[in-house]
């Protein structure tokens, strides 16, 4: 009568087991479940990619200081070079403001070089 009871108990956990980890796999491939781990796994690569790339633009920024250190060195070039004075152009007057609305100017009274008015027709060139 145990070995009935034994073998009996046994196939009830052996059914009990089987039926468990055959409804987890059936959850597992529904659509929803297909879909929240397809995304999780695109969030996953894409921060590697994130880091990989942001990792080869610091080595791109590192090596490129030091390239041009070498080529400064190289050059004689010890100090930073100055940068060249601004160019100034007339400024676009502001049509919307109340001072410039009625009596359109340029912000500045620069000239061009040899007094030529331009247009700002884009397509005159073309």
């Amino acid at each position: 009568m145990f070995r009935r009871t034994f073998w009996f108990s046994t196939g009830v956990a052996a059914g009990v087991w089987a039926t468990t980890k055959v409804n987890r796999k059936l959850r597992q491939l529904t659509p929803e479940s297909l879909a929240a781990t397809a995304a999780d796994k695109a969030l996953e690569t894409g921060a590697r990619l994130k880091d990989r790339a942001v990792n080869f633009a610091l080595d791109v920024r590192d090596n490129m200081a030091r390239r041009e250190t070498e080529l400064g060195e190289a050059l004689g070039i010890h100090e930073d070079p100055a940068l060249p004075a601004p160019r100034r152009y007339p400024a676009i007057e502001n049509r919307t403001h109340p001072q410039y609305r009625d009596n359109p100017q340029y912000i500045e009274n620069t000239k061009y070089i040899d007094d030529t008015t331009y247009s700002n027709d884009r397509n005159e060139d073309h």
